[in-house]
């Protein structure tokens, strides 16, 4: 009796459960895998339909959440991550580890790094002198925080699950994100706020262009009750002065009004419901001739034919304040509230642009501009460029002629090479033409006088209204403006770095005099930096300090230490044959006394530029 006991306890407890286990675990899988399969099939047949683009996402949506459930539960079949050796009879090899950044994502090196914190210094600078205060917010938020805000884009949300099972997503933008901030204030916040940081977009990337999934925008928004157009103007002026301190070349900021372009829908004949996907359509006259816009406005989104051309009679129309008079003429215009109220807006705006310097010029009022985003009210902005539209198109400069009428030739679309989808990838990976491809805008935003009070609404029930907060604001997208400021940066012989100063030694090493006058140099602020070695040869430190691009290079001698004296000597660079190359000189340098050595560096023209980067 004593035998079977023995015998059953450890069969039941050891054996029996962790096999059924396994069992219910592989069937799960096969299941899975099973279910990938059909999912995979239906998805592609979907896009061969040319389906239902909310059905499209759907089903990828469900075919992304069955594989993030196979992969998890062949993690714990699988014997090498549970602790148990590989079955090396089965012959299988693991793949190369691919070395590569995620699609739409890239490192930048320490020479374009400095660039970069070049361009935000000048933003923030500009920021801080305007009187904005700095905020920061989680790079992921809740789903339901970003849901319905950004109308057609809503599908390039990067969606994410923690591992509590808690929706949430990677922040499309800063605007969303303060007004979530400014609601749990309980809508208190008044004055200027600005935010640099990454965001996040699942768009198809142009890597030269700036144009990513990962991209750093700058933003800056005035929250809070003012008279009207004035925080408006405000940021006008801003963007001008930014643009203007950057390196971009020459801009134009196109401007309307949302509530000229919703009453121009309306005289028009467009039905409340389609107003937001029009305005979509319509703002993509920027790259599109408009030939092409009418056609998505008629054939993908039902507008009649004889609607769209009221509406393109309209929105060709671009100009400064004398277009104010041409639309307050329009009787018909003027009939609709909502316009009227827009062109009052847009004729304060321009008194109050007139009493700042070098604005009103930069200014283009541009009846096309739509801007996407559901979230916006009031007026809406953005800033181009030369290289903001695509190559041979004309209406990225704010002075070209109005688009295209029906049956002109479009310009050169971006070349896609479609790869064939594999069963068991998510989505096919397309190949575009770079050279087909503009930088697109460099800045833009608008007023948002009814985010926060929706967040505010929500939070307080159902049929409750919860407080609300007018916001205006801009972002500036830095990957773009890097795109176009880089190339100019290494043609014109830029540092990339900071230190202004390698201190070195001849003979002995002297090593800790060396370390003696680099702190003393770093204490009184000159960037300063020497080679780590004890006894290092003179060549090798004038090959490192030659690296890194170092205007001075101080010498420490034994006899001159003793004098109290050290040898200076200025580095140049020139360009030969378009490559950055160093002077050489016979110049041995001249002599400094050692307590007068900060005075005389801070003193020189080299010194003094330093901030611009350049040494050439």
């Amino acid at each position: 009796m004593l035998w079977r006991c023995v015998l059953r306890i450890p069969y039941r407890s050891t054996t029996t459960r962790p096999v059924r286990d396994v069992l219910r675990k592989m069937s799960t899988a096969d299941a899975l895998s099973a279910e990938i399969t059909k999912q995979t099939a239906l998805l592609n047949e979907l896009r061969l339909q040319n389906n239902d683009p909310a059905r499209l996402d759907a089903t990828k949506r469900e075919l992304g959440e069955l594989k993030r459930r196979f992969a998890a539960i062949s993690r714990v079949n699988d014997p090498v991550v549970n602790g148990a050796p590989a079955d090396r009879d089965e012959g299988k090899k693991r793949e190369r580890l691919l070395l590569k950044t995620a699609k739409g994502t890239r490192d930048y090196g320490p020479a374009e790094m400095y660039c970069r914190e070049h361009i935000e210094r000048i933003v923030k600078d500009v920021f801080t002198t305007y009187g904005g205060s700095c905020l920061d917010t989680p790079v992921f938020e809740r789903k339901d925080i970003l849901a319905g805000k950004y109308g057609e884009d809503q599908k390039l949300i990067f969606d994410l699950m923690d591992q509590g099972g808690e929706q949430l997503a990677l922040r499309y933008d800063h605007t969303v994100p303060l007004a979530r901030y400014i609601a749990m204030s309980g809508a208190t916040v008044q004055g200027k706020i600005w935010q640099v940081g990454k965001v996040y977009r699942r768009d198809s990337p142009v890597m030269s262009k700036g144009r990513m999934r990962e991209f750093m925008q700058a933003d800056l928004d005035i929250v809070g009750v003012w008279d009207p157009m004035i925080p408006d103007a405000e940021i006008v002026s801003l963007l001008c002065t930014i643009l203007s301190n950057l390196d971009v070349g020459e801009f134009t900021i196109k401007i309307n009004h949302r509530k000229i372009l919703d009453g121009i829908f309306e005289v028009c004949g467009v039905p409340p419901d389609k107003i937001r996907s029009i305005s979509s359509a319509v703002d993509k006259l920027d790259k599109l001739p408009w030939s092409d816009v009418k056609k998505e406005m008629t054939e993908e989104k039902g507008l009649s034919s004889d609607v769209a051309d009221k509406i393109g009679e309209y929105v060709k129309h671009k100009g400064g304040p004398a277009l104010l008079d041409q639309l307050k003429a329009d009787e018909t215009l003027m009939s609709n509230p909502s316009a009227k109220q827009g062109l009052q807006d847009m004729e304060l705006l321009f008194t109050l642009l007139k009493a700042y310097n070098n604005v009103i010029d930069k200014i283009s009022f541009d009846m096309s501009l739509a801007r996407g985003l559901d979230y916006y009210t009031g007026i809406i902005y953005e800033a181009i460029v030369e290289a903001s539209a695509p190559p041979g198109f004309s209406c990225a400069n704010a002075t070209a002629p109005p688009p295209a009428t029906a049956g002109a030739s479009s310009p050169a679309q971006p070349k896609k090479k479609s790869k064939k989808p594999k069963a068991d990838t998510l989505e096919e990976e397309e190949e575009i033409d770079e050279s087909q491809v503009g930088v697109g805008s460099i800045a833009a935003g608008g007023r948002y006088d009814n985010l926060v009070g929706l967040f505010t609404s929500a939070a307080a029930g159902e049929g409750k209204k919860g407080a609300s907060l007018p916001c205006i604001g801009v972002s500036i997208g830095m990957d773009r403006i890097f795109a176009i400021i880089w190339p100019k940066w290494v043609e014109r012989g830029m540092r990339s770095k900071e230190t202004m100063v390698y201190v070195m030694a001849a003979g002995d090493g002297l090593l800790e005099e060396r370390i003696r006058l680099v702190q003393e140099l770093r204490e009184a602020g000159v960037k300063t930096d020497f080679l780590a070695k004890k006894k290092p040869k003179l060549p090798a430190q004038f090959a490192a300090a030659e690296k890194d691009e170092v205007p001075f290079d101080i010498i420490l001698g034994a006899d001159e230490l003793k004098e109290g004296l050290v040898t200076v000597k200025e580095q140049k660079w020139e360009f030969v044959d378009g490559k950055k190359a160093k002077v050489q000189s016979a110049d041995q340098g001249i002599k400094v006394r050692r307590e007068e050595l900060v005075a005389w560096l801070k003193s020189t023209p080299t010194y003094l530029n330093w901030s611009s980067g350049r040494l050439i």
